[in-house]
């Protein structure tokens, strides 16, 4: 008895110091969907599966720690919109562990070497489900939802806070946060007191969703007009009525007829005869627009491009509130003003190289001859 008695004391303080030094090198982390994963105190290996996910890594200067990436990171093309791959180029040489928008590969994942520690997933429910992965791989799997800038602000902020916290850089995601939020305040102060009756039209067109698009594909409550308190048409019709359509009609647009038009110039990956640009040169009803006889027509950065551009979507706010209200923003150089961007979020200037990309249409008028 006494000596069952001291196996069982024996057993217990095994117990309890192997779950000390387990708790030393683990934490736990609540994910985007709730649940409670364990992963390890200090990660220096992950993946990043997803729309988005590895941007939000490069932006938390944790890129190094990649041992893998999806198809889309691997690919190569004439365009791309992606500043954090112009910026780290060197994420392309990774091996491959699935395709992109989440279809990973469990037999991929496991043959990696070495092997991620963790592995964060945006948008979880498409692709390979979250819990079925970890399940197969054996890896924590810590799902972020992606957000934007505007309705879904906190759902993005979350999503960094999280994998900050997994990666140990707590402070960095602080230092974006804030970033972000001066930036949009400083946006909305330079504009909030003008007068709608002073304010002058717009409206965005091409912008992409899981792939190019013509003219009529909008964003109602985009961004950088939403950062500017710029009067975009698509946002609220005639007749009062809040539109969350993201394509609309010709007839709605001939209608509205906004003074400034921009253009996404995602759009051009369509090619010469389709797309936004080919659109407004062609479309008998295009020519009818106020601004596209006179000549009003200006370049933006592409909003989308495996999620949410963040980066460019700063830059095009600054950009649309020079030429929406120039005195507002006297102070301003756009390209200067994107490359600061880029340079905090990414690590280096890569505008030159973006406008390069896209013809040097970039925050320039765009001719239709």
């Amino acid at each position: 008895m006494k000596h069952k008695l001291q196996c069982f004391l024996l057993v217990g303080l095994i117990l309890f110091f192997a779950s000390d030094l387990f708790a030393e090198n683990s934490k736990i982390i609540i994910d985007a969907s709730g649940r409670a994963i364990n992963v390890p105190q200090k990660v220096e290996r992950v993946i990043c599966s997803g729309p988005g996910c590895l941007r939000l890594l490069v932006y938390l200067q944790s890129q190094d720690k990649i041992v893998g990436v999806d198809s889309m990171e691997k690919r190569k093309s004439i365009f791309d919109a992606r500043p954090y791959v112009l910026a780290n180029p060197q994420l392309r040489n990774h091996p491959l562990f699935g395709e992109f928008r989440g279809h990973d590969n469990p037999e991929l994942i496991m043959g990696l070497n070495p092997l991620p520690q963790v592995i964060f997933k945006t948008y979880s429910s498409m692709g390979y489900d979250p819990v079925k992965l970890e399940k197969k791989t054996g890896i924590p799997v810590v799902v972020l939802n992606y957000g934007d800038m505007f309705k879904y602000r906190k759902d993005f902020f979350n999503a960094l806070k999280i994998m900050g916290k997994v990666m140990d850089k707590d402070k960095r995601t602080a230092e974006l946060i804030d970033f972000f939020k001066d930036q949009i305040k400083e946006l909305r102060q330079r504009t909030t007191d003008i007068a709608e009756s002073k304010k002058k039209t717009c409206f965005v067109g091409g912008i992409a969703f899981k792939g190019p698009h013509g003219f009529q594909s909008t964003q109602p409550l985009y961004p950088p007009f939403q950062f500017i308190n710029a009067k975009n048409v698509a946002a609220i019709d005639k007749s009062g009525k809040k539109l969350t359509s993201s394509v609309i009609s010709k007839e709605s647009l001939v209608k509205w007829d906004p003074e400034i038009l921009f253009l996404d110039l995602s759009t051009l990956q369509m090619g010469k005869n389709a797309g936004g640009l080919y659109e407004l040169k062609t479309d008998p009803v295009y020519q009818t627009l106020s601004a596209v006889k006179k000549g009003n027509i200006f370049g933006l950065l592409p909003y989308n491009w495996y999620s949410k551009n963040f980066g460019s979507t700063l830059a095009n706010a600054w950009y649309a509130g020079k030429l929406l209200e120039p005195d507002g923003f006297s102070d301003i150089d756009p390209a200067k003003k994107a490359d600061e961007i880029y340079t905090f979020l990414v690590g280096k200037p890569v505008f030159t190289s973006m406008n390069k990309i896209f013809k040097n249409k970039v925050f320039k008028k765009i001719s239709l001859n």
